[in-house]
Order: structure tokens, then C-alpha cells, then sequence
């Protein structure tokens, strides 16, 4: 396993209140009795939206490297009686217990710059791919390329050109790119595989 010292150098403050989780994945196209996949899910905000709109029939993977942000939506998942979200402790560049070819839908919400920075993006995206259905969507939501903050530094953010330009090597094509908030973008990308 690699070395937890040179990753996520960048974490900062969740972005939860700066964005809408549940519009956003109606939009992206996530829908009741969908499989999940949030990828660096954080303390899971996303992962409870997601839980929302895919149902009891649907289910989500909240997948984060740090225990205490997986405890933290463990917590809310205990408080709130969700029974379709599973938690991993896991690196998504190291591998998650996820069947091939079982994911609707795939999130990285702020993650993309800092799996890119640590030279981690490569991992992280084959193991995206694998689990992803033919023609299913990985959406990546992440900050602009502006000042002021809040966000990452400057010089780790990323444009949504130069995400296309990233993704698309790992057999998603773009289908659009939407302002998510006036912070960040949205893009959805639909896997075609290699």
C-alpha cells in the first residue's frame, strides 16, 4: 500500500452548504433503484443524497481514506435509519470491494485535483472504470478555476477542459458541463469502455 503521507496534502473543509447535492445528481441522471459510488466521499453528504434519490431499491458505496470522516456519516446514516449506503476505510486508488460492472453512477466531488496532484489519478480511474457499468456516468463536481476562496490553491485546480482531457483516457466521453454552483462545475461523462 502506498505511503497515507503524500496524499490528500490539500484536504480542507467539506464542501457541504456551498452545494446541492440531491438537484445536482437528479441532473447528472442518478435515479431510484441506481447503484452508487461516491469516491472520496468525505463525511458522505453526497453519499446521503445519493441515498435519497436511488431509494430502497438502489444502493450506495461511500468509499473515503479517513476512518473519522467514515464514522462521521456512519453516524448521520445511524441517526437517520438509511439502510442502503455501505462504508469502506479504503483508498479507491488501492481497490474496493465493488463488483465488476456494477456502479450507475460514480461521483468525485472535489477529489479529481488532489488524485491528480499526488499522481494517484491513473489508479483511482481504472478502479472508477471497473466498476462501472457500460454506459454508466461518473460525474465529477469540483471547484472553478477562479479566485477568491474558497477551494484548494489555485495551482491544483483544474479547468473543465483540462478534466475532460483527463477522464477521457479511461473510456468516458463527455456529455456536458453544467455550473453546479457559483463555485463549482459539474461534468458528466458516459463510460464507454476501452
Amino acid at each position: 500500500m502506498r505511503s497515507i503521507l503524500r496524499r490528500h496534502e490539500h484536504g480542507g473543509k467539506s464542501s457541504r452548504g456551498l452545494l446541492d447535492p440531491e438537484n445536482i445528481l437528479k441532473d447528472a441522471g442518478l435515479h431510484k433503484g441506481d447503484t452508487f459510488l461516491d469516491a472520496g466521499s468525505g463525511d458522505g453528504y453526497f453519499s446521503v443524497a445519493a441515498s435519497s434519490v436511488v431509494g430502497e431499491s438502489g444502493k450506495v458505496y461511500a468509499v473515503d481514506i479517513f476512518r473519522e470522516a467514515i464514522e462521521r456519516l456512519e453516524h448521520e446514516i445511524a441517526q437517520k435509519h438509511i439502510h442502503n449506503i455501505t462504508t469502506f476505510v479504503s483508498d479507491i486508488a488501492d481497490g474496493v470491494p465493488i463488483e465488476d460492472k456494477s456502479v450507475d453512477m460514480a461521483l468525485m466531488a472535489d477529489v479529481l485535483h488532489g488524485f491528480v496532484t499526488s499522481k494517484e489519478v491513473d489508479d483511482s480511474l481504472r478502479e472508477i472504470a471497473r466498476t462501472i457499468k457500460e454506459k454508466g456516468k461518473l460525474l465529477v463536481v469540483d471547484f472553478k478555476k477562479m479566485q477568491p476562496p474558497p477551494g484548494p490553491p489555485m495551482s491544483i485546480r483544474m479547468t473543465q477542459e483540462e478534466v475532460e482531457s483527463v477522464i477521457g483516457s479511461y473510456g468516458f466521453k463527455m456529455e456536458r458541463a453544467r455550473e453546479v454552483s457559483p463555485y463549482h462545475y459539474g461534468v458528466v461523462f458516459v463510460f464507454k469502455g476501452k
